[in-house]
């Protein structure tokens, strides 16, 4: 079953992450990357991205013209999706243990960050009774 574990940040996330001293920011980076390439050995990481700030996010939708209609930024969010991590596992249990090792990844002075990770299932396809 693929998993996508989407981790959440605060509205401030991405400045108070900017703020840390390099050596907590390039510890943070240093167990994300272990963290990847532990899943893709054990078979288990289908892909995993960071994103950037949601100051460069918009949202489009298409105009009666079919031509794209951007608005945004949309800084009165309370959370922003910071990454992802898509995984394919034997049971959503695997999935809760893997985005816990995430959430726990280290932050300021290398505590753990207890990071919200949403898990969710990648459905295959629609439903078999449509």
């Amino acid at each position: 079953m693929k998993y996508m574990l989407m981790m959440n940040c605060p509205r401030d996330g991405y400045d108070k992450f900017g703020s840390m001293p390099k050596k907590d920011i390039e510890g943070h980076i240093a167990f994300m990357i272990d963290f990847s390439k532990q899943l893709g050995a054990a078979g288990e990481l289908v892909g995993a991205e960071g994103l950037a700030s949601p100051l460069q996010a918009r949202r489009v939708r298409a105009g009666t013209d079919g031509k794209p209609i951007t608005d945004g930024v949309f800084p009165e969010a309370k959370e922003f999706l910071a990454g992802y991590w898509i995984v394919d596992v034997a049971s959503p249990e695997r999935a809760y243990q893997i985005a816990a090792e995430a959430s726990a990844a280290p932050g300021l002075g290398g505590k753990p960050m207890n990071m919200p990770i949403e898990v969710r299932e990648v459905m295959a396809g629609p439903p078999k009774d449509l």
